[in-house]
Parts: structure tokens; sequence; C-alpha cells
């Protein structure tokens, strides 16, 4: 990784990542990360109608053009392409996570077909595949479940709380809210036979809703892990709450009443994901979330249609702007790893403005996530538009921590 006096010469006046230097960046000793992650957007349609969601109320607006669903073509040229990028970097493991709109739509059967031709195609150079699934649940139903366990697909569903918190925001078109359809699926997945399967719930924080509240009623459904979502936003279009006052830190208050309550309780209820990655950090190891800390970014994206492309979040910023002008039948996947943007997301603390770097948490911030540090006049070397709740939120558990390692050193 570049260090902070070489990261002076690696940008020009233009537009972040835009005005990366790459040859200079490569005469620092920089090097790509090879990607371990591919998002696959199997579906490209919902069966939810979410106002809030990046994918269809956002700026960008190029689901409309994808086909519904890969086809075998494109599965089968998924496969061949994340083969050769596991062989060309003597991957041991990859992860492949089938996403949307929403997976199930394209059908369980055709979900394991795909599982199946990449396990198919990584095996023949070694590598092995985890496989996982992020849902809504809507049509999880116990046939899937049985084929997702013989397939050993892990399983990750959205929910923002009880019926009242959930249904706030995750509704059908027809206004009717999700609340009771998920909860009859998280049943069978989490109190049944399939709880192996359970990689955990995704809860976007909506100011609206009890933070403790919201936490207990997803402690209910027994999940192994917790990940609380900031919505996505950037200077341009900030999040609810940010709107008239960067300053403000509505969604650190959020957090940590629920950071207390986790950290204080005398057995672990569950692993909250951003909290652990928080901690991680201040104790010296490396995120592996891209959404704090500095760790290089090593996902990429799969459309429908085989349009390889930067991170789906990058949607939330404007048209285009998660865009590579690269497709699997025609580039494969190393050519993505020297796209500014790409590279943008791997060369950590080189990455970051001036304000981040004079910030005394800017190793465990990170930041924040990528598409929230946009600004329409320089592009993503800014702070996030999160920055105050990042600050109060990680300068908070820092404090719990370092009082934590000073009682068990007996210092007090």
């Amino acid at each position: 990784m570049p260090n902070k006096q070489d990261a002076k010469s690696l940008f020009s006046t233009q537009s972040f990542p835009e005005s990366l230097d790459l040859t200079e960046l490569a005469a620092t000793g920089w090097r790509p990360v090879a990607f371990r992650q591919f998002i696959l957007k199997v579906h490209s349609r919902c069966d939810l109608a979410c106002p809030s969601c990046y994918v269809y109320k956002m700026a960008d607006q190029s689901w409309r053009s994808q086909p519904r669903k890969m086809s075998p073509a494109v599965i089968e040229k998924v496969a061949s392409r994340i083969a050769e990028h596991a062989r060309a970097h003597s991957l041991q493991t990859v992860d492949i996570i089938l996403h949307g709109g929403e997976p199930l739509l394209a059908g369980a059967q055709e979900l394991a077909t795909i599982v199946r031709k990449i396990r198919y195609a990584c095996a023949a150079v070694g590598t092995r595949v985890r496989a996982s699934m992020q849902t809504n649940a809507v049509r999880l139903d116990e046939a899937a479940l049985a084929l997702f366990e013989e397939l050993d697909i892990r399983i990750g569903v959205s929910l923002d709380g009880d019926r009242e918190a959930n249904d706030r925001m995750r509704r059908f078109a027809d206004g009717r809210g999700s609340f009771d359809t998920v909860a009859k699926s998280l049943e069978l997945l989490a109190t049944g036979p399939f709880h192996h399967l359970f990689a955990g719930l995704l809860c976007t924080i909506d100011l609206r809703n009890d933070p403790l509240k919201t936490y207990r009623a997803l402690l209910e459904f027994d999940p192994p892990a917790i990940d609380f979502l900031l919505p996505h936003g950037n200077w341009a279009s900030p999040p609810p709450g940010k709107d008239d006052d960067p300053t403000l830190t509505p969604y650190a208050d959020w957090l940590l009443p629920i950071f207390d309550h986790w950290h204080d309780a005398p057995a672990l209820e569950t692993e909250i994901r951003l909290f652990r990655e928080i901690l991680r950090l201040l104790s010296g190891s490396p995120s592996r979330s891209e959404s704090i800390g500095l760790s290089p970014s090593s996902m990429l994206v799969v459309e429908t249609d085989g349009t390889i492309e930067q991170s789906d979040i990058l949607k939330s910023v404007s048209e285009g702007a998660a865009h590579t002008g690269l497709h699997i039948f025609r580039d494969p996947f190393d050519r993505a790893l020297l796209l500014p943007g790409i590279v943008a997301r791997q060369i950590g603390v080189a990455a970051l403005s001036d304000t981040c770097h004079r910030c005394d948490i800017r190793d465990v911030c990170g930041s924040g996530l990528y598409a929230h540090r946009h600004a329409p006049t320089n592009g993503f070397r800014n702070p996030s538009v999160y920055c105050a709740d990042l600050y109060k939120l990680i300068t908070h558990i820092r404090d719990r921590y370092d009082l934590d390692t000073a009682r068990l050193k007996g210092r007090i």
C-alpha cells in the first residue's frame, strides 16, 4: 500500500477516482488484490416494492434494461470466468453470493444449477466455492431449504425489526407489509433442522424505529449474526436525518444503546457485524467488511446480462456509477483489477481525503462505505456523509474497549 507521502503524487485535479495515476501507483510497489467474492445478480426484479431500495428507487435505473434472470450461457461463462480468475491467482476458496433483485424469483432449482456449475468449474482448478444467498425470504420454503442444505448454501435474510418497524419500508407493491410472510419463512430457517444454514439478518436502520425494540425483535429469530446497515446516501443526497446538518449524529445515537446492551449482556446474544468489526480494528486486526476499516475490497458484481460491475451500492450515487464497460463474454475479471474505481477501493489510506488523514480514528473508520463519500465536486475523495456518526460510534466503542482492556490487565 502506498504511504501517505507517496499518495500526494497519485492524483491530478480531476474528480476521484478518475484522477488516480495508475502508473505512478504501480511505481510505489502497489499491486492489486484478487477478487474473492462474486455477487451474482441472478434475477433483476423483486417481489417487494421497498420505497428506499437503492436498486430500484435511487439514481441508477439500469435494472429496467436488464434481463429478468441469467441465461444458461451467462451462467456457464460466469462459472468459467470465476475458475479462470481463481486459477490465475491460486485462490484456495472463493465466495459467491446469489443476489438480486430477489434471487428466489429465479427458482430454487435454478439457483442450485448456478452453484453446481461454478463449483464444478472451480473444482477443476483446485478452488473451493462457498455459496450464500441474500433474500427477502418471501419465497423461502421447506423444499428450497432442503435443496440449499444439500448444497450447503447459507442464507441471509433482510428484516428491519418487528411488524411495525419492518412494514414501514419492506412492503409489497399493493402496500401490504411483508413481516408475516417473512416471519413464517424465518421460523422454518431459524427454529428447525435448517438453522445451520442461517447466516444472519440484515437490518436497515430507520430512525423512526426504537433501536432496542428493533434489536430485541430480531433476536426473536435466534440469528447467529445481525448487520445493521446505514441507509444509502451521499453529500448530494443525504440520508434521512442528515439533510440539514451533517454534524448531527442520529445514527450513532440510534446504535449506541444497542451496543451498550450487546456489550453488557451476561452472555453473547448474537454477533453484530458492525460492532465486531470495529472491535477487531481497535485490537489491530484487519477488517472483513467494506463498510469500515481500510482492508482492500475484493468484491465484484455480475449482472443478469453478464455485465461486470463494481459494487451495486454505487447505484445509489448516480446513473452509471457502478459501470465498468466490461462483460464476461469479452473480458476476464483481471481487467477489472486496474480500473480506477476498483483500485480506489484497494489502496486503503491513499484514497482518503485530507480531512480523513487528520482524523485520530482514520484507520478504524476508513471513511466508511465508499458510496457514502461521494460529492458532485470531487467524486469519492471525501469523508463519509456519516462522518460525525462514525466518529461518535467508534470513539464510544474505543472508550469501552480501552476500559475492558485495562480491567483485564488489572490496571483498575
